[in-house]
C-alpha cells in the first residue's frame, strides 16, 4: 500500500465517524491553541516592554551617586572631565535633576501637578534621540547663565497654548520661565504621559532644588561600548569613594537583556504547562486507535490474507493517527491565532502569532500523533491473520 492510498483510507476513516474524530482531536486542538495563544501574548508583551526600554535608549547608562556616609564627593565637572577624556566611547553626558512642584500657566487655575520637570543639559535630545516640533532646545549659554528657559511637551503646548507656546511663559514653583521649544510627540499627548513634561537647564534646576546634582545620564557611541563605558565610570567613581555602595550604574541594554531572558523563561514554563494538553491529546489518540484496531480486526485479517505485509498495516494506522493529530493541529493553530489576535487587541499589544510558533506547534502535533499511534499500529501489524479472521 502506498502513502497516497494510506492517506485516503485515513481520511475515509475520519469522515466515517466525524464526532469521534473531533473528540479524538480535541486534546490536540486545545493543546496547540494554548501554545499559540500563550507564546503570541508573551512575545507581544515582551516586544512592547522592549520597545519602551529601547525608546529610552539602549546605549545609555544611568549613574546615581548617593555618597551617604562618605566625606568624598563627585561633582558635575569631574564627570564631564571623564566624558571629555573618552569621547571615543561616550557620545554625550547630561546631568539630570528632578524638580518636585507644580507647573502653572496663566492664572493659578491652570495648574499641572502631574507634569514632570527635569533639569538636563544641551546634549539631552541627542542622548535620548528626541526631536523638536518647534523652537529650540536648551543651549550651553542657558546652562552657563542659569537661564529661566523651558522646553515643553505637546500636552502643555496643545492644552494651554493651542500648539504654539514658543515665547509664552510658565511658572515652575513660582518662578517664571520662557518657553523656547516644544518636543516632538512621544506618546499620546495626555496627562501623565511622556508628553506631559518640561525640560529646563540642569543648572537652573539645581538652584531651584537647593541640592547637589547626583544623577547623570551617559550615552555611548554604540551599544557594544556599554560594557567598556561602565568599566570607565566604575573605575573613576571607585577611585573616589573606595566603596561601590556609594553609587549605582545602570546599563539599559543589560536591563533589556535581563527582561528578555526572564520573559523567555516564563514563556517556556507556560508552553510546558500548555504542552500537558498535547500529551493528554496524544493519549486520547492512542486510546481511540487501540479501539479502532479492535473494531477492524476482521478487516486487518482479510487484508493480511490477501497479501498485505506488516509494514503496510503499520503504515496505515500510523498515517491515520498522524493525520488525525495533524488536522487537530491545524484547527488548533487557526483557533489559537484568532484568539491571540483578539486578546492582543483587547489589551493593546501586537500578539500576531510568529511563524516559528506555528511551525513548532504543528510539528509537535504531528509528532505526538505518530508517536502515540505507533503502539496501536504495532499491535495491528502483529495480528495473526487466522485469529483476526475468526474474530467476531
Amino acid at each position: 500500500m502506498g502513502f497516497t492510498q494510506a492517506f485516503k483510507l485515513a481520511f475515509k476513516s475520519l469522515a466515517g465517524s466525524k464526532m469521534r474524530a473531533f473528540l479524538t482531536m480535541l486534546g490536540i486542538i486545545i493543546g496547540v491553541a494554548s501554545v499559540i495563544i500563550l507564546v503570541s501574548l508573551m512575545q507581544g508583551m515582551t516586544g512592547e516592554v522592549t520597545s519602551m526600554f529601547e525608546d529610552m535608549g539602549t546605549n545609555t547608562l544611568s549613574v546615581m551617586i548617593t555618597g551617604r556616609g562618605s566625606s568624598r564627593t563627585v561633582d558635575v565637572d569631574d564627570l564631564y572631565d571623564l566624558y571629555e577624556e573618552n569621547t571615543d566611547v561616550f557620545l554625550g553626558l547630561s546631568p539630570t535633576v528632578s524638580v518636585n512642584g507644580t507647573v502653572k500657566t496663566g492664572t493659578d487655575s491652570d495648574s499641572f501637578d502631574s507634569t514632570s520637570v527635569t533639569g538636563v543639559s544641551e546634549q539631552y535630545t541627542e542622548i535620548k534621540g528626541y526631536t523638536l516640533a518647534s523652537g529650540r532646545f536648551i543651549s550651553y549659554a542657558d546652562l552657563e547663565s542659569r537661564g529661566k528657559v523651558a522646553v515643553v511637551g505637546t500636552y502643555i503646548a496643545d492644552t494651554v497654548f493651542g500648539g504654539d507656546p514658543v515665547g509664552e511663559s510658565i511658572k515652575i514653583n513660582g518662578n517664571a520661565f520662557t518657553i523656547v521649544g516644544v518636543m516632538e510627540e512621544q506618546g499620546d499627548s495626555t496627562e501623565g504621559s511622556a508628553d506631559d513634561c518640561v525640560y529646563i537647564p540642569y543648572t537652573t534646576a539645581s538652584k531651584l532644588t537647593f541640592g547637589q546634582i547626583s544623577s547623570f545620564t551617559f550615552a555611548t557611541r554604540d551599544v557594544s561600548l556599554n560594557t567598556q563605558a561602565t568599566d570607565l565610570i566604575d573605575a573613576a567613581l571607585y577611585a573616589v569613594f573606595q566603596n561601590e555602595n556609594y553609587y549605582t550604574i545602570s546599563d539599559m541594554q543589560e536591563i533589556v537583556d535581563s527582561m528578555e531572558e526572564m520573559t523567555g523563561m516564563m514563556t517556556m514554563v507556560l508552553v510546558g504547562i500548555a504542552g500537558i494538553s498535547l500529551l493528554v491529546g496524544g493519549i486520547g489518540i492512542m486510546n481511540i486507535m487501540l479501539v479502532s484496531v479492535t473494531e477492524r480486526t476482521r478487516e486487518i485479517g482479510i487484508r493480511k490474507s490477501l497479501g498485505a505485509k506488516r509494514r503496510d498495516i503499520m503504515r496505515q494506522f500510523v498515517i491515520e493517527a498522524g493525520t488525525t493529530s495533524a488536522l487537530g493541529g491545524l484547527i488548533g493553530i487557526v483557533f489559537g491565532a484568532l484568539v491571540a489576535v483578539v486578546l492582543g487587541r483587547a489589551i493593546g499589544i501586537d500578539a500576531d502569532p510568529s511563524v516559528s510558533a506555528v511551525l513548532l506547534s504543528f510539528g509537535v502535533s504531528v509528532f505526538i500523533g505518530v508517536f502515540f499511534g505507533f503502539m496501536p499500529a504495532s499491535k495491528a501489524a502483529k495480528l495473526n491473520p487466522i485469529d483476526a479472521l475468526r474474530y467476531d
